[in-house]
């Protein structure tokens, strides 16, 4: 087993986050969290012996706040919790989320502030490094009072209860367990709750997202410079000068990428004088504009996640300096799905403005190209129809753009009046990511077509090493043949990061975070 990675609770980077993704194994018991931990336990027990009440230790839950509970019926309460809160339905959540929402959980809890023994941090640490995933159903969640449903199957599996994958396989929590020498929890006061109350499922999936998105995003930047030489574009608006005087930093470093990529091209010294067009579409000459806000909107929202996942999110928060505990909202999920949201808008512009591109390129009037990109028209659609797909796809991507953050709707008999929905909004974005990389993956094809037209002359050194790559996969279509295993070897190139490989140095991060999922 490799090495675990050693994350520090509260200061853990986005690049450590993707790691986790991307199933790196973790620890996070510190020393120092082992003692904050032990604390705030403490206090939990001394709430306890007092029996004033206080929030989810002694009382109900939600609406049923003011019922006291006896010390007697404390454990029972808390497995309560669990057992009737684990009422998600739909589909199994990608092994991977789940497993960055277990690691965004520990590394809550491991924070000391929500009152858990050492014992339970230990248990769902030891999930994580021996491969047992949760089965936890997707839907569920309205982003308040937290994730509960999904985040109580969690807890359901940690005691004994529900179903944990392991090698692949579904099988029963408490055998899962048992496989590999753990036993069931028996949760203490507070500690269901504790497990329940939290960001971590809405944040994991808009993790995963977001990392997603950046590979998407640098992918388009890499097709849209292609698209520019095939269409015969010129690079004069992507000067330096042009971007400087507007100043927004994702537009200059999205000029800087598009110039580079292009330096050297023998397609564009080709027309550099005597060209009759003044100015390109927008598709080609707004691309800094476009790209560089999109780039600036997932920055934001990576930074907000980033924020979130370092933070702690449970109620109430329990303070062992001073012997409190304090109920507060940090389960609301507003930030998740304002980020959510943005990165879904961020998503939709980057596959709507490389579909244009791809239009451009399938019209003889505005490239300058054979139409639909085949030699011999007429006889051949060529590029026609996956123009077709490409607009389809987006505007499926224009429908889930729509803001989760907007709507609300009361629950827990109105003590829960205000709701984020973060969690569907979150959970929304994987399927808009594989739409647009399908629609960047089109415009690969049609790029390196239309660049295929200006042979002997060629692209730059990179986007000719980006040209390679795609028929080392993928041959020029000189007659019509079955595109759909084109487009799905031209989406698999663009999905696994190798395009956006090609010109690593020189395209822009958004979260420090280089990947191909």
């Amino acid at each position: 087993m490799t090495k675990a990675l050693e994350l520090v609770p509260g200061d853990v980077p986005l690049a450590q986050w993707c790691a986790i993704y991307e199933g790196a194994h973790v620890s996070l018991l510190t020393p120092a969290s082992r003692h904050r931990l032990q604390a705030a336990a403490d206090a939990v027990a001394a709430i306890v012996r007092k029996g004033e009440p206080v929030y989810g230790i002694n009382t109900g839950f939600g609406k049923l706040a003011s019922v006291r509970i006896a010390p007697a019926d404390l454990e029972a309460l808390q497995r309560n919790i669990v057992l009737s809160h684990a009422a998600g339905v739909g589909d199994p959540a990608p092994a991977p989320v789940v497993r960055l929402m277990m690691a965004l959980k520990l590394a809550s809890l491991a924070q000391g502030a929500s009152g858990v023994r050492l014992a339970t941090v230990e248990l769902l640490e030891a999930m994580l490094a021996r491969g047992l995933t949760p089965v936890v159903p997707q839907q569920g969640s309205v982003g308040a009072s937290g994730d509960l449903a999904p985040l109580a199957h969690l807890a359901a599996a940690m005691i004994g209860v529900g179903q944990i994958a392991i090698d692949g396989k579904n099988v029963g929590a408490a055998e899962a367990l048992a496989s590999v020498g753990l036993a069931p929890l028996t949760l203490g006061a507070k500690e269901g709750l504790a497990l329940l109350n939290g960001t971590q499922f809405s944040t994991a999936y808009a993790l995963a997202a977001l990392f997603e998105a950046e590979n998407l995003f640098r992918s388009a930047l890499v097709t849209g410079a292609l698209s520019t030489d095939a269409a015969r574009g010129s690079d004069a608006p992507f000067d330096p000068r042009i971007h400087a005087l507007r100043r927004h930093r994702g537009q200059i470093e999205t000029a800087d990428a598009l110039r580079a990529l292009l330096a050297g091209s023998e397609i564009r010294a080709s027309h550099l004088t005597g060209d009759e067009r003044v100015q390109d579409p927008y598709c080609l000459r707004c691309q800094p504009q476009v790209m560089g806000a999109a780039l600036d909107v997932l920055r934001q929202a990576a930074s907000t996640l980033a924020t979130e996942a370092n933070g702690v999110s449970d109620n109430p928060l329990i303070f062992p300096e001073d012997g409190v505990a304090l109920s507060g909202g940090n389960f609301h999920a507003e930030p998740v799905a304002f980020a959510a949201d943005m990165i879904a808008l961020a998503i939709c512009e980057i596959g709507s403005l490389a579909e244009r591109r791809i239009a451009m390129l399938v019209d003889p009037v505005l490239s300058g190209l054979p139409a639909f990109l085949t030699p011999k028209p007429g006889l051949n659609s060529g590029f026609m129809i996956p123009q077709v797909t490409a607009a389809a796809l987006v505007s499926e991507n224009k429908q889930r753009a729509s803001p989760a953050s907007i709507d609300s709707i009361p629950t827990s008999a109105n003590q829960e009046d205000h709701v984020s929905m973060a969690a569907h909004g979150a959970r929304r974005l994987s399927p808009m990511i594989e739409n647009a990389v399908s629609v960047i993956g089109i415009e690969l094809l049609a790029a390196a077509q239309g660049c295929d037209f200006h042979a002997p002359l060629k692209s730059s050194r990179i986007l000719e090493q980006v040209r390679a790559r795609v028929r080392a996969e993928v041959p020029p279509l000189n007659d019509d043949r079955h595109l759909h295993p084109d487009l799905v070897a031209a989406g698999r190139l663009v999905r696994s990061g190798d395009i956006a490989a090609i010109a690593d140095d020189i395209l822009p991060t958004i979260s420090g975070v280089r990947t191909g999922l």
